[in-house]
């Protein structure tokens, strides 16, 4: 029993021996070589080469299709050619001769009555004084100049600053022949009045007119220019430069 133990172990180291020797052999041959099991690395990047592009011809131009020859008879007919007729001259004016004469500058627009420059605000001794300037005014209309100047001399003793009052008192003079009242008269009302070119147109055509009763008469063109600069539409100042203008008494 024994012996076949030991003749079994025997056995069993020569077989271990001869594969020991077999595997060495064959670790010399492929020494060098990893394993199989090992992972492969990726080749580099530049390994692969870059992608080639793909070559796409051009397109070819179709050929024109042939079209046949146009014959004469298919021409459209050329149209005819338009002869430009010369324009009229144009058409001038009519001579300055037949042209209307122009309109008279008209006057510029104030009340005729004074009454209509009464006011709820007005103070009761200025409406007092242009109630009484509007009866004067009246009376002086109808040619009662006696009584005018009585009652036009109340307006400014109730209100001493109504430029009516004074202005239709110095026409009230210069309706008696009071010439050189009527100018001091004007002298107060004419700051009174201040930028009114209607009322200041007035006053300087009733100056003219004291002006040429006086003998004045550069004085008198003067003061009837200067109320056609305020007025063009002034009548009184219109017809008294032309009266001083036909006697000839201009601007000396």
């Amino acid at each position: 029993m024994i012996h076949r133990v030991v003749r079994g172990v025997f056995r069993g180291a020569i077989f271990l021996a001869a594969l020991g020797a077999v595997s060495c052999e064959t670790g010399s041959v492929y020494r060098g070589i990893p394993p199989r099991s090992a992972a492969r690395q990726p080749p580099p990047p530049d390994y692969y080469p870059p992608p080639r592009e793909e070559y796409t011809p051009p397109p070819q131009a179709r050929a024109p299709a042939e079209r046949p020859p146009v014959r004469e008879e298919e021409l459209p007919a050329p149209r005819p050619r338009r002869e430009e007729t010369p324009s009229a001259p144009p058409s001038l004016p009519p001579p300055s001769a037949t042209l209307p004469p122009p309109a008279p500058p008209s006057a510029l627009p104030d009340d005729s009555s004074l009454l209509a420059k009464i006011t709820p605000s007005t103070p009761p001794q200025r409406a007092a004084s242009l109630r009484l300037t509007e009866e004067g005014r009246k009376l002086l209309e109808a040619g009662d100049h006696s009584r005018a100047l009585s009652r036009l001399e109340k307006t400014i003793a109730i209100d001493s600053t109504n430029p009516y009052g004074y202005y239709y008192l110095a026409k009230a003079h210069s309706s008696l022949g009071r010439y050189q009242e009527s100018l001091r008269f004007l002298d107060v009302a004419e700051p009174l009045f201040g930028n009114n070119p209607y009322w200041l147109a007035e006053l300087q055509a009733l100056r003219g007119d004291d002006y040429r009763a006086l003998g004045s008469h550069a004085r008198a063109e003067t003061s009837y220019a200067e109320a056609l600069k305020l007025n063009p539409g002034n009548r009184a100042a219109a017809d008294g430069l032309a009266r001083i203008q036909d006697e000839g008494g201009g601007l000396r």
